[in-house]
């Protein structure tokens, strides 16, 4: 039952709460589970390896973030329209979602397949011979799978911004599934390598793009595609979907491109920091999952709240968010720096790189102190179709700050590695000081539905 506040109808209960975010938490932890069993597993390989997939993941983490992108602005939009309970036009905008994304993700395939060698080259330059081999194969296999992933993510988002994310967490748990017992088969019986976790990777994102795919046609859903998959072509939809999911794009694209900057840069500091920080990365992606699922969680709340034109309920639920945030992220950041000698034990590595590793975890985790609200807040901001000002801000702070900073630590003082995670850190306070601002005042209100949509 819905709680009303001071007169009104809040639009999300605490019940409601907990069934959108619970599975989104469990969806994202198996993610990141997958990953880094991935890591452990191809560690088996030796380091070249190792530091091959770390390249990778690191281009095909930018890719997928525009594919994500696209598929946020879908929600956002079915989001609004079901906020102001028009159901049909939620229908369309579920239908130009699923066209966009595939065309999108078609095209990104096809070049990630036709530029491998350039793009590895360009953004690591000259690197080990048997790393550039390993990383080769991964991204050839891994960019396969590229339509597959934009077709569940799209209409896992869908099934979200219903307030049903059992979906996508039952999907999830199958592709997950598939991929760590195709990773045990590749890599301890069929013993291939990088192939042995690439190959699982790309089958088990087959069929949950297929499951995906049959079960949003279900016309009971209140936002499904066609059950034929016509879906038609209406350019206004496709333009507001666009319209948010560009810039959205955009923001996580050059995000991600500055990670593979840094990444680049750090390659030049030789294989025991590559791989020191490599693993590290992969333990913090586990500190960021209360948050990024939290995220995916606001979208469905603020679009919804936007929609109803009930702006005042969009800064509670931020505020509880955030405060929901902070107490998970507490306990897995102890976790974490307090067992980070044996977990970084797992991978496998030198004794130098282990104590890289496991100083980059200590450090890590005191800076996620700033993290909540310099990245929960603006998925808040972009539900509310605010995006530009989260794209101005994102875009200027990685410039500025994740590689500008980071190069003049590391070339100009001649810093370790762990001046890239510094740069890392004040990046983070300039967008949390900011993102703040933004929420506490009111211009974020301006933007809105689009009403002619609604109408129509």
């Amino acid at each position: 039952m819905q709680k009303k506040r001071k007169g009104r109808l809040m639009l999300f209960s605490n019940r409601d709460l907990r069934k959108l975010l619970v599975p989104l938490i469990v969806e994202q932890f198996l993610a990141v589970l997958v990953g880094m069993v991935d890591v452990v597993m191809v560690a088996e390989v030796g380091e070249a390896a190792v530091s091959g997939v770390s390249l990778v993941d690191a281009i095909n983490l930018l890719l997928i973030q525009l594919l994500a992108a696209m598929a946020t602005g879908g929600a956002v939009v079915a989001g609004q329209l079901l906020g102001c309970k028009n159901e049909e036009r939620a229908c369309h905008a579920a239908n130009q979602l699923l066209l966009v994304t595939t065309v999108f993700s078609g095209v990104i395939m096809l070049l990630s397949l036709l530029g491998n060698r350039v793009i590895l080259s360009v953004l690591f330059g000259k690197i080990e011979a048997d790393v550039m081999s390993n990383a080769r194969l991964y991204f050839y296999i891994t960019a396969l799978s590229f339509p597959f992933l934009a077709v569940y993510n799209s209409c896992a988002a869908l099934y979200r911004v219903m307030g049903n994310s059992k979906v996508s967490m039952k999907t999830s748990l199958v592709m997950n599934g598939l991929n760590i017992g195709g990773n045990a088969v590749g890599v301890y019986l069929l013993r291939v390598g990088v192939a042995g976790v690439a190959v699982p990777t790309l089958i088990s994102r087959i069929v949950a793009a297929g499951i995906m795919l049959f079960i949003i046609r279900n016309e009971k859903n209140p936002v499904h595609v066609d059950r034929r998959l016509r879906l038609g072509y209406e350019p206004s939809m496709i333009r507001q979907i666009l319209r948010i999911g560009i810039p959205s794009g955009m923001e996580n694209g050059m995000f991600q491109l500055g990670k593979i900057m840094v990444q680049s840069l750090v390659s030049t500091l030789g294989t025991t920091a590559i791989a020191g920080f490599a693993v590290a990365g992969n333990m913090a992606t586990v500190e960021y999952l209360p948050g990024m699922a939290l995220g995916m969680g606001m979208v469905t709340v603020v679009s919804q709240c936007v929609g109803a034109k009930e702006f005042g309920q969009v800064k509670q639920y931020v505020k509880k968010l955030l405060l929901l945030n902070y107490a998970v992220l507490i306990g897995i950041v102890l976790l974490i720096d307090l067992f980070r000698m044996p977990i970084v034990g797992l991978y496998n590595l030198t004794p130098e790189s282990v104590s890289v590793a496991a100083g980059l975890i200590l450090f890590h985790g005191f800076a996620m102190l700033v993290w909540p609200p310099a990245f929960l807040i603006p998925h808040a901001l972009r539900a509310a179709s605010d995006v530009t000002f989260t794209m101005v801000v994102a875009v200027a702070s990685m410039w500025l700050f994740r590689i500008g900073l980071a190069y003049l630590l590391v070339k100009g003082f001649h810093m370790p590695v762990i001046g890239v995670w510094i740069a890392m850190s004040i990046d983070w306070i300039f967008r949390a000081v900011l993102f703040v601002w933004r929420m506490m005042g009111g211009r974020w209100m301006r933007h809105g539905s689009d009403e002619s949509l609604e109408r129509r």
